[in-house]
């Protein structure tokens, strides 16, 4: 098997915009491949996110996408693993696992103070591999959010 990961570049858009159109099915939005492709090019183009890019066998098979944060209270900068997916196909491979691991030396090498991700509370597969990779639930705080939708 042959696994690479890297970081994705705006010319890998076309690669990576169809993963991200089934990752957003799974959390039951409709298919639309116009909005992934822009999205993605935006936040790239932009500088807005880092997306790392998992190849199998030279076919693009899954990704995660860090966002940039700060935290006030350590003045320092973190990173927000915001979106991870591994194409159904190409799963039970440590393709995710590969992917954690090159977020966090990302983050590590980019001089940040940690990585954050929020899973779904039934997502037990993903809080073992979490937990398994050195990740910690962290207790003593309330998640808010405040929708600005119409």
């Amino acid at each position: 098997m042959s696994l690479g990961v890297r970081r994705a570049r705006v010319e890998d858009t076309g690669l990576v915009a169809p993963l991200f159109d089934l990752y957003r099915m799974l959390y039951l939005q409709p298919s639309d491949p116009a909005l992934a492709e822009r999205f993605i090019g935006e936040r790239l183009a932009l500088g807005q996110s880092v997306v790392l890019l998992a190849e199998l066998e030279g076919k693009a098979v899954a990704f995660t996408q860090l966002f940039p944060s700060f935290s006030s209270v350590r003045a320092g900068r973190s990173w927000i693993l915001n979106d991870l997916y591994v194409h159904p196909d190409a799963r039970r491979r440590g393709i995710a696992r590969a992917l954690l691991q090159a977020a966090a030396d990302f983050a590590r090498a980019d001089g940040a103070i940690r990585l954050e991700l929020e899973t779904d509370p039934g997502n037990r597969s993903a809080q073992a591999l979490y937990r398994h990779m050195g990740w910690e639930a962290y207790e003593g705080t309330l998640r808010f959010r405040l929708s600005l939708e119409a």
